[in-house]
């Protein structure tokens, strides 16, 4: 409330662009939470979301979702800048993390904010302390054209200054938001997850190799032979990317390890993504919070802010954001991968219940300015200070950009007719209009060719089997084509599948007709 006693004004059209849900990942679920806290806190303003999708058809969004982008295809950024722009946003704010736009190092979204009109606020979800040139440049063009970067500890501030140069004015530290939940017994939740009278140690998120669990489960036979109570739970769904190009391999290497150990009793893995109330259950249930991280580099963890906003005490290996939030007795930290150090702490947690308790004390109480509806206020004052900054040092009015200050695209991939030119040997050479010329057969340099178009496809059009086939296709090909003797490709292969030539030079009539182009030079040698 103001101090006469009427809420308080602030922007009246606020879009977040990022992640949503139910696309599983990090980012969709601050985006969601972010956005629900900011209506709470701004009821008579209009709260919506921009999305980014990885696959083609998108998610079943919610209503507050009212535009959708490719993340692989330039021009969406665009139209998402012109809906914006026409729907007189007051306020833009940004998720930003480089693997969730498109481009190289996700540089498309910079096409995006260029084209923006209003104030740009950008909430930074990595901060890379050692970037590779091209993330160097594309994190400075995003904070140029942002009117304030968001950060979410001491440490990411530091980085942005050091190493981007970013200046200290415009860098503001929001922390991750959390649940508002209760200080509650452990205990209370136990029951209905059929753990009731076992000590509970709790690991949550999309399940990577990143997240090191396999460190608990090397540390648990050493904890089970002090505390046979003990349980650990692993909760949480494989990452959707690392399921579409692995499987459930690195699950299935934890369970194999467990029984190995002979703790397969006192581990249990819910393999699901749950909503918030379950997962506020859950964190309910735990004793003991465990997060062995593997990247030193974690500028932020929403799974270790939910923990400690829910009062866990906590064991963490010693990434950044950990080595922040369990300063002060609010945590403890144990070296990387190191599982005997882990089991240490666990058993001096269990031996010693009221230090137990008083750390969980010491984090829940630290965590009461973090949770959603403080977060929202703040973001919801900060959007109001760049909306004032803009109204009083207005930047250049809008100019439209001719085709030469465009950035040049490609168009997104059509693959007909590089699928009907291919068969389970490679791609043909030649076709008479559309259909396939078996005549002539294949050649080496075709498929070379074709193997760098697929490619570059596969960077647009994601997760589609008919492209890595093909890609298969034209490496077994160019694989085959190889003479290990002479060092050299042989490059002709007849329809009959006879490979032309034995490691020199050879030859293939190719009599006039129309084709696709291809062969290696006149009268059709091929050097191998």
């Amino acid at each position: 409330m103001t101090k006469s006693g009427n809420p308080p004004s602030y922007p009246h059209k606020i879009a977040l662009i990022g992640n949503h849900l139910p696309r599983q990942c990090g980012i969709a679920t601050f985006t969601t939470d972010l956005l629900a806290g900011l209506a709470e806190e701004n009821p008579s303003g209009e709260c919506w979301a921009v999305v980014m999708n990885d696959i083609p058809e998108g998610y079943r969004y919610p209503a507050q979702v009212r535009f959708e982008v490719n993340q692989r295809v330039l021009a969406e950024y665009r139209l998402a800048a012109d809906f914006l722009n026409m729907n007189r946003v007051e306020v833009v704010c940004l998720q930003h993390e480089f693997g969730i736009f498109g481009g190289e190092n996700g540089a498309h979204v910079m096409d995006l904010l260029g084209n923006l009109r209003m104030p740009v606020v950008t909430t930074l979800h990595t901060v890379l302390q050692s970037p590779s040139a091209g993330q160097l440049a594309v994190a400075k063009r995003v904070a140029q054209l942002s009117d304030r970067l968001v950060v979410m500890g001491q440490r990411a501030r530091e980085i942005l200054r050091e190493v981007y140069g970013v200046p200290e004015a415009k860098i503001v530290l929001i922390h991750h938001g959390i649940p508002d939940v209760p200080f509650v017994d452990p205990n209370y939740y136990k029951d209905q997850y059929g753990v009731e009278g076992r000590k509970v140690i709790l690991t949550f998120g999309l399940l990577s190799p990143g997240k090191g669990i396999e460190t608990m489960i090397e540390a648990l036979p050493a904890v089970v032979a002090r505390h046979p109570e003990v349980v650990y739970i692993v909760l949480g769904a494989t990452h959707p990317h690392v399921k579409k190009e692995q499987g459930e391999s690195y699950r299935l290497s934890l369970q194999r390890r467990a029984r190995e150990l002979g703790i397969g009793d006192h581990l249990i893995f819910h393999n699901r993504f749950v909503d918030l109330k379950e997962l506020c259950e859950f964190l309910g249930a735990a004793d003991i919070y465990a997060t062995p991280y593997l990247n030193q580099e974690q500028i932020v963890s929403g799974t270790l802010a939910y923990a400690l906003g829910s009062g866990k005490a906590t064991i963490a290996t010693p990434y950044w954001y950990a080595e922040e939030m369990l300063a002060d007795g609010r945590g403890r930290l144990v070296p990387f991968k190191d599982s005997a150090a882990l089991a240490e702490q666990v058993n001096d947690l269990l031996d010693h219940e009221v230090e137990r308790h008083a750390m969980r004390k010491r984090a829940y109480t630290f965590c009461r300015e973090m949770i959603w509806k403080e977060v929202a206020r703040q973001y919801l004052e900060l959007f109001n200070e760049v909306k004032a900054e803009r109204a009083r040092s207005p930047r250049p009015v809008f100019r439209a950009k001719t085709m030469d200050m465009a950035p040049r695209e490609l168009p997104q991939p059509k693959l007909d007719h590089i699928i009907r030119l291919s068969d389970n040997v490679g791609i043909l050479q030649h076709a008479k209009y559309i259909v396939p010329d078996r005549y002539h057969g294949y050649c080496t340099d075709d498929n070379a060719r074709a193997l760098i178009a697929v490619l570059m496809a596969r960077e647009m059009i994601p997760n589609s089997d008919a492209v890595t086939n093909l890609a298969c296709t034209y490496i077994s090909f160019l694989h085959h084509a190889f003479n290990e003797e002479t060092g050299r490709f042989r490059n002709f292969m007849g329809y009959d599948r006879a490979l032309v030539g034995r490691g020199r030079i050879g030859r293939q009539p190719r009599p006039g007709g129309l084709g696709t182009g291809g062969g290696s030079g006149p009268s059709g040698v091929g050097r191998y």
